[in-house]
């Protein structure tokens, strides 16, 4: 959902990018036509490959600089490039529990209820994120992407508002009793981020696969550190992230605004979007795992009904937010290489 909302109208620059002929989309919006040239497979594979370019080319910032010293992560063989990754990790998981872990918990570990809780909620944020790109790679691989950027991007906008707002308030208010219904919605949900999510796989799959362990990398460490700190530490934080966030979102919307020729504003706003984002949602994902262990409790003394699938719903999106800024980042650096 991010990843429109951040630039509607790039996919309009995208189409006016791309030399297509009216005979590549003929199959998406209309009926039986004459039988093709023989070439005719040709000519559709050139403009794939011509869309394809268009749509990358479209949301590269030309405003970005090169960067001053060369990623240690990109050169080297295979076995220096998992040593600098380990290192990275090992290092931000330390400095993540020296930073926000001095205070651990005092009731000598987590009580079975709440890991149990904790566990189950884990196990439908995979299950979600599973579903979430499963569905996104086949509804590309059928040719979804295509025609979604063809569509009028408002409309677009619109509808996947309308749609992953929908299914998520619906999931959240069915009762867990309910379960045949809930996961319906649920699924629901999931196939609709899929669907929003899917021009995504435009990106190489190297670049994917990276920015998919690198969000499990962040969101493992920063859930480690919740789950471990002292009780409720973290939930004062809600309000701060709501502020956050919202400050993120202008910062997003800032490109519709503001000229092409304000080079230095857009560089700004364009790094607050990413970096600032991964802040963000980073701490959102700590304040969630919290939140998660809190409804444990009360669920343990019968204050609330246990819903695992309405945690787990807070966890795909802090995900797909963080995912969405590491596929960009990565890309970014990717182009400066070039």
């Amino acid at each position: 959902m991010a990843f429109l909302m951040r630039r509607p109208f790039a996919v309009t620059c995208a189409l006016k990018q791309t030399p297509i002929t009216a005979s590549a989309f003929r199959a998406f919006h209309q009926g039986p036509v004459q039988k093709a040239p023989a070439n005719f497979s040709n000519k559709f594979a050139s403009s794939r490959a011509t869309f394809r370019s268009a749509f990358q080319s479209t949301f590269r910032r030309n405003y970005q600089q090169p960067a001053a010293f060369p990623n240690p992560t990109a050169q080297g063989n295979l076995t220096q490039r998992l040593l600098y990754g380990g290192a990275i990790f090992g290092g931000t998981l330390l400095a993540i529990n020296l930073v926000f872990n001095r205070e651990t918990r005092e009731d000598g570990g987590m009580p079975p209820f709440e890991r149990s809780y904790l566990n189950d909620t884990f196990l439908h944020t995979g299950l979600g994120i599973g579903i979430i790109g499963i569905a996104a790679r086949a509804l590309h691989a059928n040719g979804w992407s295509y025609r979604l950027m063809a569509a009028n991007p408002w409309l677009i906008l619109g509808i996947g508002l309308v749609g992953s707002i929908g299914t998520m308030m619906g999931t959240r208010m069915c009762p867990p009793e309910n379960y045949v219904a809930k996961y319906a919605l649920w699924t629901a949900f999931n196939l609709t981020q899929a669907a929003l999510l899917s021009p995504l796989m435009f990106y190489n799959p190297a670049i994917l696969a990276r920015a998919g362990l690198y969000t499990v990398g962040l969101m493992g460490s920063i859930a480690f550190v919740g789950a471990t700190a002292k009780q409720e530490k973290y939930l004062y934080i809600g309000g701060p992230l709501l502020a956050g966030v919202a400050v993120v979102a202008l910062s997003g919307l800032a490109p519709l605004v503001l000229p092409v020729t304000a080079t230095r504003t857009l560089m700004f706003t364009e790094n607050l979007w990413l970096y600032g984002g991964l802040v963000v949602f980073g701490g959102f994902t700590l304040y969630d795992v919290q939140k998660v262990l809190h409804h444990a409790r009360l669920s343990e003394r019968g204050l609330i009904k246990r819903d695992p699938v309405n945690e787990a719903i807070s966890l795909e999106l802090d995900f797909i937010n963080i995912f969405i800024r590491m596929v960009q980042i990565l890309a970014m650096q990717q182009n400066r290489r070039k």
